[in-house]
């Protein structure tokens, strides 16, 4: 069973915590979102002692106990300001990771004290999940918060060998996470809608899968509708699609589904399927209007550029004038895109999570709230 702060006698959270957030965002939205965690561990733990990662980070090394020749962009120190600023409290931004300097400079520290560590993705022992590496940052604490979801699907020392050797718990985001998800998978209102587009359709194999005979109909768009259509034999040029033949094979199947509905027409640049038209809005809007359950996964276009938006923003508001259903989105580029054009706060739910959204979708194991089960 996982502990949840939230449910957690405040004594047994009094030590030093060690908590493990996400800051892989542009901006700050993800930050944002484990703050009451942040808030709830500053007042109750002795200390807190943050970890996070950026990027994945190549090309550096560790120099006595510090990084060096990494990307300037992919270093958390800016995350320790930004933080600070929201918590109107001092972040202490640790720049090296001797271990045994950083236990004894949080040991001296006074009460209250929050302490940053560098991007923990600088050492390779992080994603190989090294449980000699999860020993030395859990000597660093007296307990183990989990509260960033979205690098829950990765086997990482900070999110699955750690809670080996502390008493673990889950944070107030993450708890959020699971109870929304699993809403939306065991219970469904129906009808059931899913929305799936973005660059890759392999990714969203594993959710078609699982709500195959739960949803009511599924709105494809992106990689996924316009592989579709070249397996009916259309002629989608040099549109963005799969060509991975096992990718193509499961897309077969997905295609005689009764309940796929695919675009009806596009709007086209050089020979590639940009966006979905005027037409294929109204269709799926069509969809959207009665559902009572909504789960959008993906850009409907190319929406770096504003005149391929089109047809995403139209989606986004149809879900937002439904106000009957229970409407889950996630994923940095798809709430990036939201909260460009305000639409962020017309979801009920929005995770923090885009991989690790879509494998929890799926009915799969996510390596960090098994680990949680586990402690």
């Amino acid at each position: 069973m996982i502990k949840y702060l939230s449910k957690t006698n405040r004594q047994a959270l009094a030590g030093v915590a060690l908590l493990r957030l996400d800051f892989n965002t542009k901006d700050d939205w993800r930050m944002e979102a484990v703050l009451p965690t942040v808030k709830l561990l500053a007042k109750t733990a002795s200390k807190v002692v943050i970890v996070s990662h950026r990027g994945r980070p190549d090309g550096g090394e560790i120099v006595n106990g510090r990084p060096k020749g990494f990307p300037a962009d992919l270093h958390l120190h800016r995350d320790a300001v930004r933080l600070a600023r929201f918590i109107k409290r001092k972040v202490k931004f640790v720049s090296h990771f001797r271990f045994d300097e950083i236990k004894q400079m949080i040991a001296r520290a006074p009460r209250g004290s929050v302490f940053m560590l560098d991007n923990l993705r600088f050492l390779k022992s992080e994603e190989a999940n090294d449980p000699s590496f999860a020993r030395q940052l859990a000597a660093l604490a007296d307990f183990y918060v989990n509260d960033a979801f979205a690098v829950d699907h990765r086997a990482n020392a900070s999110v699955a060998a750690i809670t080996k050797f502390l008493p673990s718990y889950a944070g107030l985001e993450l708890e959020a996470e699971i109870a929304a998800l699993s809403k939306v998978m065991v219970k469904p209102a129906h009808p059931l809608v899913l929305i799936l587009g973005g660059a890759k359709a392999s990714d969203k194999l594993g959710v078609i899968s699982f709500f195959e005979r739960k949803a009511d109909s599924f709105l494809l768009g992106g990689a996924s509708a316009n592989s579709i259509l070249a397996l009916k034999g259309v002629n989608v040029k040099r549109s963005l699609r799969e060509k991975d033949p096992k990718t193509l094979m499961a897309l077969g199947a997905v295609a005689k589904q009764g309940n796929v509905v695919l675009p009806a027409d596009f709007i086209w640049s050089k020979d590639a399927i940009l966006d979905i038209g005027p037409k294929s809005a109204a269709l799926f809007n069509k969809k959207i209007a009665p559902a009572r359950t909504i789960i959008w996964s993906g850009p409907l276009g190319l929406i770096e550029k504003k005149a391929y938006a089109k047809g995403s923003v139209a989606i986004a508001r149809a879900i937002g004038r439904n106000r009957k259903a229970f409407s889950i989105t996630g994923g940095g580029e798809t709430v990036m895109f939201l909260k460009q054009y305000r639409l962020d706060k017309k979801f009920s739910f929005i995770s923090t999570g885009g991989g690790a959204m879509l494998d929890f979708l799926a009915g799969e194991k996510l390596p960090g709230i098994e680990a949680l089960k586990n402690n």
